[in-house]
């Protein structure tokens, strides 16, 4: 039922070339094997149009991403101990042979294609957010998606996205008042001091890694403003001589 009201909901999302934009969708997702051209998914039985239409939906057609965003933050969440569990972390789309793609980046890849050092790829950088669950499943509910580009500031389109999905959670009523803090957890490539500063005004926990060259210093102690009534004295006081005669 909770599915069925979901797929409704996402179809009323599609303002254009709904029907032939909706069954790439079941494709996509009931695909047995990973889709790495979308001609592929007309293939599939879910898909009982010609690949033209799906060209054509993925054309002209319209899709309203602010519902679906709505729609994945009034799902069940997974919760630890009753608390709301986040992440953040960022994927790269790799696209190594396609030269004219607009905003490419240079993505870091670790250990790809049997390399043991890590080597750079042409991509595209996403920023994920997917909430946690304390079972072990290769499954992760994604609940935001920005693709980075190449002048944005990594920590203020995820503290912009961190934002928003706490918003959109609390509107929802998967958080209120009385309930733990949202906690977010993230990795060493992430400021964690930065963004808890950022969203200090949100009911969340900031936990990262910090990498082991960090160097964290205090505060500068306050400036003394005592005088001391004299210059100090760095040698002994000589012992007294005979009295003059």
């Amino acid at each position: 039922m909770e599915l069925s009201l979901f797929r409704e909901d996402y179809y009323a999302s599609l303002s254009a070339r709904a029907d032939a934009f909706f069954e790439p969708t079941d494709a996509l997702l009931c695909s047995d094997a990973p889709t790495r051209t979308p001609v592929e998914l007309s293939l599939t039985a879910e898909h009982r149009r010609s690949y033209g239409s799906l060209y054509g939906a993925l054309d002209h057609g319209r899709l309203d991403t602010e519902l679906p965003r709505d729609l994945l933050a009034e799902l069940p969440l997974p919760r630890f101990a009753g608390r709301i569990v986040l992440t953040v972390d960022v994927s790269p789309w790799l696209r190594s042979d396609a030269a004219c793609s607009p905003e490419r980046l240079f993505c870091l890849v670790h250990g790809r294609a049997g390399q043991a050092s890590n080597h750079v790829v042409p991509g595209w950088p996403y920023s994920f957010v997917t909430a946690l669950t304390p079972d072990r499943t290769s499954w992760t509910q994604v609940l935001a998606v920005v693709r980075l580009g190449p002048t944005d500031d990594a920590a203020l389109v995820t503290a912009a996205q961190l934002r928003q999905v706490v918003r959109r959670l609390v509107a929802a009523g998967q958080w209120r008042d009385g309930d733990p803090d949202i906690m977010i957890v993230m990795d060493a490539g992430y400021d964690p001091m930065r963004l808890a500063y950022v969203l200090r005004d949100l009911p969340v926990e900031v936990v990262g890694r910090l990498r082991p060259d960090r160097v964290l210093r205090l505060a500068k102690p306050p400036t003394s403003t005592t005088r001391s009534a004299g210059p100090a004295s760095h040698s002994p006081t000589p012992p007294p001589g005979p009295n003059p005669r």
